[in-house]
């Protein structure tokens, strides 16, 4: 709404490295439009692994957790939900495949932002699709749960409708014009969708969720094969901090958009440059199941268990999982922590 009305835009000035930002990233997307149609099969099982971290990591961040295991399950499987966050898991999971199918036919309007927040709470008690009821506010809580600081007032319960009109508008106006990259665009859309807070709850996954539909829209699909969610989840305190920081002065149209700009490039870059790396290991023929349960360990910061490595790599069975396993442990990459079900693995480094 703020960031897309044309006064704001107009006033935008990008410096040098901003724009040789734009550039490596509409250059990423060429490649990465190569690489689709050349090898195929090898990017499915990227893909597998993709939407389980994904759902895991948008309802990590928000503090739904599941088991071990079971996000693969749910997400692969279709398991049912055996408790609350499972059900939202699996909300999520059903919102993120409509993407993934529909997106060519799933304008940014505010229908589809509603059908989008009902899919995510379609398994949950509480009803989804319906904007805020009541003013809400983000704050900072301490360890007891107490509210210490109003980090950001939203606009209005009675102002949402509204303002999410008009913000669909505005970006839909803003992309027929033509004027600015959609890599401006995107990232300012999601920033005012945060600014306005049109739901009860669920807004920071809806977020992500909206990020993944525009850049789909325009091509960049990287999305596909790297999760964003979990680039996001493992630099989320930069993720507040640009949020934080570009927020201040959003309802006098005063705010500095750079922070948010900077950090969802920089998010953007990451996964376009894991994306490649992961090709380039595919591609060179040395077993792309090793490369990801490698790859996984790799990300793996801590403690982890064979059931752990599992749930990121779809596909790969657990006597491959221990297969690779033996192999880092004889190469000193990895160090056994324990024996029998209860063994844990770590990495050197860590």
């Amino acid at each position: 709404m703020q960031s897309l009305a044309s006064d704001y835009l107009s006033h935008l000035v990008f410096d040098a490295s901003q724009l040789a930002t734009i550039q490596r990233l509409g250059e990423a997307r060429g490649r990465q439009d190569l690489f689709v149609a050349q090898i195929p099969e090898q990017l499915e099982l990227l893909r597998q692994t993709a939407v389980v971290e994904s759902s895991e990591s948008s309802n990590r961040i928000e503090g739904v957790v599941a088991a071990a295991g079971r996000v693969e399950a749910i997400v692969l499987k279709s398991a049912t939900p055996r408790d609350r966050s499972e059900q939202e898991i699996a909300g999520y999971r059903d919102a993120l495949q409509l993407i993934h199918e529909s997106h060519e036919h799933m304008a940014f309007t505010t229908n589809v932002v509603l059908q989008l927040h009902s899919m995510l709470f379609r398994y949950l008690p509480s009803q989804g699709g319906v904007w805020k009821a009541t003013d809400n506010e983000i704050v900072e809580r301490d360890a007891q749960g107490r509210v210490t600081r109003i980090r950001f007032t939203p606009v209005p319960a009675v102002g949402t409708p509204g303002a999410m009109l008009t913000l669909a508008n505005l970006y839909d106006a803003a992309v027929k014009e033509g004027r600015f990259d959609p890599l401006i665009l995107i990232p300012l859309a999601v920033l005012d969708f945060l600014c306005i807070h049109p739901f009860r709850d669920g807004n920071g996954r809806m977020a992500r969720l909206l990020t993944l539909l525009l850049l789909y829209r325009s091509r960049y699909r990287v999305g596909r094969y790297i999760s964003l969610e979990r680039v996001i989840e493992e630099t989320k305190e930069t993720y507040f901090e640009a949020l934080q920081r570009s927020s201040q002065g959003w309802h006098e149209g005063q705010h500095n958009s750079r922070p948010w700009l900077d950090y969802s490039w920089g998010v953007m870059l990451r996964a376009y440059r894991q994306f490649e790396e992961r090709v380039g290991r595919l591609s060179k023929g040395r077993g792309s199941k090793t490369e990801l349960v490698r790859e996984a360990i790799d990300r793996r910061v801590g403690p982890f268990s064979i059931s752990d490595i599992e749930a990121n790599c779809p596909g790969v069975s657990r006597d491959m999982v221990r297969v690779v396993l033996r192999r880092l442990r004889d190469e000193g990459a990895i160090i056994p922590q324990g024996k029998g079900r209860g063994a844990r693995w770590i990495r050197k480094q860590d």
